[in-house]
């Protein structure tokens, strides 16, 4: 059994900058010599997510930012806001609807993504930001 942790830095705009961070993990998996086994990543902080979608610019530059809007919009009030004077009460939940981490199997050598599927961090802060990206991988 390999067990192997290791950190991917990104660096973001924030207001739901979406950075596609697959061929990171696949150089990981690649690297890892693992043939069957899992990969784990999670990114470090409360305002950002991992989730998978087809990066085209329909969906990155207007879609998913549009659907957010509609269940944590930018303008609400926030207790969040008000107990820490700042801005950011919406980016807590975005990034708590979408979730912090990811569990992704690796099948013969590699992560058996779909197509039109990437592994994609959506930054849901209001500023931009440089993000950590914690990654392990098992198998053998």
């Amino acid at each position: 059994m390999i067990a192997q942790s290791h950190e991917v830095r990104v660096r973001t705009r924030g207001n739901d900058h979406i950075q596609d961070v697959t061929q990171q993990l696949a150089a990981i998996v690649e690297g890892s010599g693992i043939a069957t086994g899992q990969l784990t990543v999670m990114v470090i902080g409360s305002t950002a997510a991992l989730t998978t979608l087809e990066f085209e610019p329909g969906l990155v530059n207007h879609d998913v930012t549009a659907l957010l809007e509609r269940l944590a919009p930018r303008d609400g009030v926030y207790e969040h806001e008000r107990t820490w004077n700042d801005d950011n009460g919406h980016s807590h939940l975005r990034a708590s609807l979408i979730g912090p981490s990811l569990a992704l199997p690796i099948v013969d050598g590699r992560l058996p993504l779909g197509t039109w599927q990437q592994v994609v961090l959506v930054d849901c802060d209001t500023r931009a930001r440089d993000r950590r990206l914690a990654v392990t991988v098992l198998g053998v």
